[in-house]
């Protein structure tokens, strides 16, 4: 089964046919309940990050419950599409971005669930190269690009965006850490699709990062890029063959993964 976690004002994905899954996890309860559905030959499952009404801020998102939740229904392989902000002109409002690298830069995230036991996990390349593939390789797609992720919920001062771009990043972002070394923690393939919505105050000088402002231009690209995300789903083989996700090849876990 695949997944697909939808970020700001990415709340469904299916049509009213999907059913809906209500669960628990040993971290409390996922942001939504999780609707399954098909796209093309995949059977998916799809979970508002934020949730159905965005009652969740950056960092209160219960990201191990959702990645818990997920794996406890069969899910191997996610997308999770996400509004972000370009640190660089090159990507303008609409671009479409799958990036390769991330960089942290948040706090006080829950971002592990191996809080005793010793394992260390390696996360170099921190996005599945099959799923980067499938997303990457669709017209007008850019692959490739470094994400860095703020703690939100505010947005950067003009010289943290400036300080950022100066590092070579290229996207900033406020949900992709730490939901990306969770699925590697997990074992499951994970890749971010990345939908540019401004250009970061450090970036335009002539204008700040405004929430409504960002909503709006989301909303204005959300039906082509609903699209892509099935497209992208549509390129996948039907077998999950990737072996670069799968962290804990020889380790002894201290508990059962779901």
């Amino acid at each position: 089964m695949l997944g697909v976690i939808g970020g700001s004002g990415f709340y469904s994905f299916f049509g009213d046919d999907a059913r809906s899954v209500r669960l628990d996890t040993p971290y409390g309860a996922p942001s939504a309940p999780i609707t399954m559905g098909t796209v093309g030959e995949h059977e998916v499952a799809f979970l508002p990050r934020h949730g159905v009404n965005h009652e969740f801020s950056p960092h209160s998102v219960p990201y191990r419950a959702n990645m818990w939740a997920l794996r406890a229904l069969g899910v191997r392989r996610i997308f999770g599409p996400c509004a972000v902000g370009s640190l660089t002109p090159q990507y303008g409002p609409g671009a479409t971005v799958v990036p390769d690298q991330l960089v942290d830069r948040t706090t006080g995230r829950p971002d592990t669930y191996f809080d005793s036991g010793g394992i260390h996990v390696g996360f170099a390349d921190p996005y599945c190269p099959s799923l980067r593939a499938a997303a990457s390789g669709l017209p007008g797609v850019v692959d490739g690009g470094t994400m860095v992720v703020i703690q939100g919920p505010r947005f950067s001062t003009r010289a943290e965006s400036q300080w950022f771009a100066s590092q070579g990043f290229t996207l900033i972002n406020m949900t992709g850490y730490p939901e990306a070394v969770l699925a590697r923690e997990l074992e499951m393939c994970y890749a971010a699709i990345a939908l540019v919505t401004d250009l970061d105050a450090g970036i335009d000088a002539n204008s700040a990062v405004r929430a409504v402002d960002v909503f709006a231009e989301f909303q204005r690209n959300l039906v082509p890029f609903r699209k892509l995300v099935h497209e992208a789903i549509e390129n996948l083989d039907d077998e999950r063959t990737c072996t670069h996700c799968l962290a804990h090849d020889g380790v002894q876990l201290p508990f059962e993964l779901p």
